[in-house]
């Protein structure tokens, strides 16, 4: 499905930083775009930053059914600084998965906003997680037979016959320990 991402680009809070931008909702079906300003108020403008794919994969199913518990359901859009002064972020993907989000949150790189999800794209992914969720099957592992019989196979050297030390490694005759 495809989405469009609106970025607000806003007065920034300290002299170092003119601007403050952040994405604030998306759009379902929404055609191409590259920056298209879509609202200017004051000092705030929004703009259709870029059109963005929504794919749903069936293993990721048990990701999407967590993110649709929350109280409120998110699209998480990733965004990449750029070096243009203008449109200083590339969008990079949005998703409905919230592990995603946290491995593009991990990684320092991107900037990942958290935006409320529209109430068609909600039932567009219960209705395919519910399709394709298959719930794993818990088999429990069982521990492989301990020897105990106090046998220490494996530590020090065989060759070595003091008991104080028995991880020195042998020496020649005549070199000191």
């Amino acid at each position: 499905m495809p989405l469009g991402v609106v970025v607000r680009r806003s007065p920034g809070a300290t002299r170092w930083a003119k601007w403050a931008w952040r994405a604030v909702a998306v759009m379902p079906g929404a055609g191409p775009a590259d920056w298209i300003q879509l609202r200017g108020q004051d000092d705030t403008t929004d703009f259709h930053a870029a059109t963005v794919p929504l794919e749903l994969h069936g293993a990721d199913c048990e990701a999407y059914l967590t993110g649709l518990a929350d109280k409120a359901p998110a699209i998480y859009v990733v965004m990449r600084e750029s070096d243009d002064t203008d449109h200083p972020f590339y969008i990079k993907l949005a998703t409905a998965s919230p592990y995603e989000a946290q491995d593009y949150a991990d990684n320092g790189d991107d900037i990942v906003e958290k935006i409320m999800m529209p109430a068609g794209v909600i039932a567009w992914v219960r209705d395919f997680a519910k399709a394709h969720f298959e719930e794993e099957v818990f088999i429990k592992r069982r521990r492989d037979r301990a020897q105990i019989d106090g046998a220490d196979n494996g530590i020090g050297d065989a060759r070595i016959t003091q008991l104080t030390d028995v991880y020195r490694a042998p020496t020649r005759k005549g070199e000191p320990a």
